[in-house]
């Protein structure tokens, strides 16, 4: 139970974290305790004398006092629901133009999250001290000091949505979002990306049990530092059968432990705890995505309701980038325990099978157009002058060929 509900909690924490409303909720809330902070100073002995000392520190009036608070709130909540409006418009023109994968990575922008917890921090810090004023003929009960900081933080939030007229309509351009899309692969597989290297299995020989999938979903990862935990106590192996990112139907085996004893299903449950099954494309856990992400914009943008080479050729070369990374690191295949001794292996993706799952697609759905047909040849060519080691030289040949024959064909017509 407890296992379930660590596990649980992780992935919806991950989930909430990745939430277009987790920034704004927490702004929010911060926005409430300064607003409770800002109200202590103002009924204080110290924010007492100030206002005394400073006239224009004082509103004596308390209908004025709710008057500008009032008008605050309601500017401010006009251009939050502009402001949100102009996301999802954003959202609805990427999902239809691109692809509808490229989502996540759009709805988890720090900088629009921040903006809008901006906005709706300062519509709850104004309804806070709405409640707060007081009808007193001193006046001494109004929270001027509160007041006088709603009105700055209007003035903040005024600039901010200027500036964020700007950035929304930079955001909505194809080449921004493909940007971002490869920019986010490059750091994470930077992040967790190794030297290609043989690595062998030496388990093999031991007796092993299968472990089935639950319910039919997408294997994303898995809690690795927890895993390797489990199999160092135990004196385990583990191998992963498929790679992440695949769909796997319910009773499907995608997991043997290998031990040289028998493991009990206390065990075996613990282990199984610790696959992670959900649906999306998240970059951060898996980079593979960005290229699937990356051919399926270029892909998209040359379907007869897009045609939009030009985009296409933009996601070319962000997928040439990537693939340039590729070429000699990979994701390790073989994790080790904290004793360097190997206890995981999984699968994962080579170059020759991201580019004949990424670059062919392409190919065959713009192979008649001129645009692809130059952009692919040079993209071919750099990545055969990045394989200094002639490693791939065999499917950049092909390739070659391939593009050179329709040129030629196109020639002849």
């Amino acid at each position: 139970m407890t296992i379930d509900f660590s596990k649980w909690l992780r992935l919806y924490y991950k989930k909430l974290t990745g939430s277009i409303a987790f920034y704004p909720a927490l702004i929010a809330v911060m926005f409430l305790l300064l607003s409770w902070g800002m109200l202590a100073i103002d009924f204080s002995e110290w924010g007492k004398e100030l206002k005394s000392g400073l006239s224009w520190l004082s509103l004596k009036d308390a209908s004025t006092a709710r008057a500008i608070i009032s008008t605050v709130a309601g500017a401010i909540l006009s251009l939050t629901v502009f402001s949100f409006s102009m996301v999802m418009i954003v959202l609805n023109q990427a999902a239809s133009q691109m692809s509808n994968r490229v989502l996540s990575s759009m709805i988890e922008n720090r900088f629009q999250q921040i903006v809008l917890g901006f906005y709706i921090g300062t519509i709850v810090y104004a309804l806070f001290l709405l409640s707060t004023i007081r009808d007193i003929s001193s006046g001494i009960y109004v929270p001027a000091l509160s007041i006088y900081l709603l009105i700055f933080l209007t003035v903040v939030d005024i600039f901010l949505f200027i500036y964020f007229l700007d950035y929304v309509t930079q955001t909505v351009k194809y080449e921004t979002v493909i940007n971002r899309v490869k920019k986010q692969t490059l750091l994470t597989m930077e992040k967790r990306f190794e030297e290609e290297m043989y690595e062998k299995m030496v388990w093999a020989n031991l007796q092993s049990v299968e472990i089935k999938v639950v319910e039919s979903d997408y294997f994303q990862s898995f809690n690795e530092k927890r895993l390797l935990q489990i199999a160092s106590r135990e004196n385990l192996y583990i191998c992963f059968l498929y790679k992440q990112g695949t769909f796997l139907l319910r009773g499907t085996v995608f997991m043997k432990v290998y031990s040289k004893r028998r493991i009990d299903d206390k065990c075996l449950t613990e282990i199984l705890s610790t696959a992670d099954f959900f649906s999306g494309q998240p970059i951060a856990r898996n980079p593979h995505y960005g290229f699937m992400q990356l051919a399926e914009i270029a892909i998209k943008a040359l379907s007869p309701g897009i045609n939009d080479p030009g985009t296409a050729v933009i996601a070319l070369n962000a997928l040439s980038a990537v693939l340039s990374y590729q070429l000699y690191c990979k994701l390790p295949e073989l994790r080790n325990d904290h004793e360097q001794v190997a206890r995981i292996h999984i699968p994962t993706w080579s170059f020759p099978e991201l580019f004949r799952k990424c670059i062919n697609p392409i190919w065959n759905y713009g192979k008649k157009d001129e645009y692809i047909q130059d952009e692919l040849s040079q993209v071919v060519e750099q990545l055969r002058v990045a394989d200094f080691k002639n490693k791939y030289t065999e499917i950049f040949d092909k390739m070659s060929r391939e593009v050179e024959r329709e040129i030629k064909l196109g020639n002849e017509t």
